[in-house]
């Protein structure tokens, strides 16, 4: 049937070409195979991806110290089993959105599902500390080309707002549980089986989404490729690498030590000249159309002010549970669950109900300012503590605010961009949390170490004096990460408009499309 010429001021139809609010349910795809039943397969398929990328960040956490007996490395090496994999994932998160755009996100896609599967079997079967940390580096590669591509084809798949609404929800609620899902999975596999299955246990997830991502994502290239700005993504890449290497070696190296301070002041000098040549590259990695929309400059302060509170929660707790409560890890991990749980439900009602009627500016900052009462309600833990009057309480709490700051920071963080640009969006997304988590664990944990040296100071130290040193360093952690949720509440209300976003049309994006 032929399809009538749209007039001026009509809106645009949907399907492939974008949509407007008021629009109703879509049309399939070009030969029907692209229905609205497939959209939700396909995010299926994107969620689990994005699972296994986030779990991964935390799931090791939980094995180090079987990996350590069994390998044999020293303490001081125990850290690049985190670092190898921050610090190619932070520093080519940019070029890999890019390289989605240029090379069509779903070859990205399949091709990061692949290379994240390999370099996990070779971390499994690594028969020594190098092996190992060559193998997480692999990881954090592939993971960099596979997490923008994975948000990127969310955004270009889900383009009706009531159904971007509800996707957005669901997939904000796995990037924010991902870490405690990480631990609940790391506890029992270590516990009941060995660590080698930490990283086993990706070929899994990694399988099931590639079949699932070759039958139901559409092949081809976009059609208007942009160019590949090399300047930029030289400067960006060893900028990041800069910043997140510093503050890893804030862990093992103090402040004043060139290690730590050399890289941070180099990192920062370098994200200066990307800042500046951006403004002048004919093709821009990062182009400035992306980042100075408020409402999606806003978006990305919230998720990188959120990902330096909410993984530095994830490694204290862990350690207040086990060292302090005595929990095994599989127990570390039940005691998370909830807080998952309210995480998810609040997730998607936020982005289908509250945002779309208030809008992104009163829910932020209610989220960050739920999530900061939550983390000084996590200091008055002590060794007397129970799970159920204690610790449950301020848990269901951050679920809470982490779930109305993570699905809507992401939604709005993409809404509107071309898909053109849909790469590089979503990489900013992925980088302004992960960097913000680097930031935020390297910068908590040289505080709770101070703290705790400091308890000792003129103490015996007795079992009872090292425990309570423990609790001074976590106290000292959740009031820092309180801190930044304060400071995250400050800048959201500030720069978030006001009133429900205006819907957006989407003019390029196809769904499911490479």
């Amino acid at each position: 049937m032929a399809r009538h010429a749209r007039q001026p001021g009509e809106p645009a139809e949907d399907g492939q070409r974008g949509r407007v609010a008021t629009d109703p349910a879509p049309p399939p795809a070009p030969g029907g195979e692209r229905g609205p039943s497939h959209r939700w397969w396909v995010l299926g398929v994107i969620g689990l991806a994005q699972l296994m990328v986030v779990l991964d960040a935390t799931i090791v956490n939980i094995a180090l110290p079987s990996a350590q007996q069994d390998l044999g490395f020293t303490d001081g090496n125990r850290q690049w089993i985190v670092t190898a994999y921050a610090l190619a994932f932070g520093s080519l998160l940019l070029l890999g959105g890019r390289i989605a755009d240029l090379v069509g996100r779903r070859v990205v896609f399949l091709t990061g599902l692949v290379g994240f599967a390999v370099a996990s079997a070779i971390g499994g079967a690594a028969p020594s500390f190098e092996i190992l940390v060559l193998a997480r580096a692999l990881q954090g590669m592939f993971g960099a080309l596979l997490a923008p591509a994975a948000l990127s084809l969310l955004t270009t798949t889900f383009t009706v707002p009531k159904e971007r609404a509800k996707a957005f929800g669901i997939y904000g609620a796995i990037a924010g549980a991902g870490g405690a899902v990480g631990l609940l999975l790391g506890g029992v596999l270590t516990e009941y089986l060995n660590w080698r299955w930490c990283l086993y246990v990706n070929l899994l997830f990694a399988f099931v989404a590639f079949v699932g991502g070759w039958r139901l994502l559409t092949a081809g290239a976009p059609a208007d490729r942009p160019k590949l700005d090399i300047p930029g993504t030289l400067l960006v890449s060893a900028g990041l690498f800069c910043i997140v290497f510093g503050f890893s070696n804030a862990e093992t190296h103090p402040w004043s030590s060139v290690q730590t301070w050399g890289f941070l002041l180099a990192g920062a000098a370098l994200l200066a000249a990307f800042a500046w040549w951006q403004t002048r590259a004919v093709h821009p990695l990062l182009p400035m159309r992306v980042v100075l929309d408020r409402d999606r400059g806003a978006s990305f302060l919230a998720m990188f002010i959120s990902g330096g509170g909410m993984f530095g929660v994830f490694l204290f707790l862990t350690y207040y549970l086990q060292k302090s409560l005595f929990y095994s890890p599989v127990s570390t991990g039940l005691a998370f669950l909830p807080m998952v749980a309210v995480m998810i439900v609040t997730s998607v009602t936020t982005t289908n109900v509250l945002v779309p009627r208030f809008g992104a500016k009163p829910i932020v900052p209610l989220g960050m300012g739920i999530s900061a009462a939550a983390m000084m309600w996590l200091t008055t833990l002590n060794l007397s503590s129970s799970y159920l009057a204690h610790v449950l309480p301020p848990l269901i709490c951050l679920g809470l605010g982490l779930g109305m700051i993570f699905a809507t920071a992401m939604n709005l963080a993409t809404a509107g961009v071309g898909a053109r640009d849909a790469g590089v969006a979503s990489a900013m997304v992925n980088t302004s949390q992960q960097v913000g988590g680097s930031i935020g664990t390297a910068l908590l944990n040289t505080l709770a170490t101070s703290a705790a040296t400091d308890y000792l100071v003129g103490r015996r130290p007795t079992p009872s004096a090292v425990a309570q040193a423990q609790l001074e360093s976590y106290s000292t952690a959740y009031w820092w990460s309180a801190g930044f949720f304060a400071l995250g509440l400050l800048v959201t209300v500030i720069l978030y408009r006001r009133g429900a976003p205006r819907p957006h049309l989407v003019a390029e994006a196809e769904p499911a499309r490479a």
